[in-house]
């Protein structure tokens, strides 16, 4: 038990079955939680500060389709703290406090023609490119995580049911995770290319190594808000991104709730 897990349990009768970690254009989905207690992540111990301008910094436990939620509206990244494993004490209390899976989104930039700006992919696997890992400094044999099976089946099949019957297409893909907070270069993406890769950011990958040494089943989607840099004459920037995630983030948060409701029934 964290002691951030004390904090929420004193203040909520809800008992969450499953996190979500809301990534960029998608804080405004921690509305739709009913009967909703908020934590500014400043008054849970362990919780890292968001300082990123299109994350909120804030936890939302209560529910959604009537399923027991944890909802973090922004994330920690590596890049801010210099610390890969800045998710750890968030992803631990969602297992403290009973949750046996997690839903991870984030904003991406996409490798693929085939699917544009303002279109999801649901991950399939990963490539850590970042050279390191949250689970550094583990002491105990728990740190040999396997991952030959990251993303659970069961969740994608949720999220694929989910998306035909909202007539939202999904892709899926391998998503491949750079350090940031620069943006990659031509080159880099060409290796990703080589290497296998559909999609690139800066998160998610610490927090799907991280929930699985905790126990939890892990299912993935980014919104893709840009081409990745080569792919067109424009220079990325971080306010492209802001602009453009919400048209991905309006279609993942119509597929969000049925995959919730599906878990939730078992």
């Amino acid at each position: 038990m964290t002691a951030a897990a004390d904090v929420i349990r004193a203040r909520t009768v809800v008992r969450p079955s499953i996190g979500l970690v809301l990534g960029s254009g998608l804080g405004d989905f921690a509305d739709r939680v009913e009967k909703a207690e908020r934590f500014p992540y400043s008054t849970l111990p362990g919780y890292p500060g968001a300082t990123v301008s299109s994350h909120r910094g804030e936890l939302v436990v209560g529910e959604i389709a009537g399923v027991g939620v944890m909802v973090m509206a922004g994330r920690g990244h590596y890049y801010e703290h210099g610390d890969a494993a800045v998710m750890r004490t968030p992803i631990e209390t969602m297992a403290a406090l009973g949750c046996t899976a997690v839903i991870l989104t984030n904003a991406a930039g996409g490798l693929e023609r085939e699917t544009p700006p303002g279109n999801l992919m649901l991950i399939t696997d990963h490539i850590n490119f970042a050279g390191t890992n949250p689970l550094f400094g583990e002491p105990t044999d728990k740190r040999f995580v396997g991952l030959s099976q990251a993303y659970d089946r069961g969740l994608m099949g949720h999220f694929r049911a989910a998306a035909a019957a909202e007539q939202v297409p999904l892709a899926e893909g391998v998503y491949m995770w750079f350090n940031g907070p620069s943006f990659e270069t031509p080159a880099e993406i060409r290796a990703a290319r080589i290497l296998g890769a559909n999609a690139v950011g800066m998160s998610t990958v610490p927090e799907v190594i991280l929930a699985r040494f905790f126990g939890l089943k892990v299912a993935a989607v980014s919104t893709i808000t840009n081409y990745a840099a080569g792919m067109s004459n424009v220079e990325l920037s971080h306010e492209d991104v802001k602009e453009m995630a919400p048209l991905g983030a309006e279609k993942l948060m119509r597929i969000l709730p049925r995959v919730i409701s599906a878990y939730g029934r078992g």
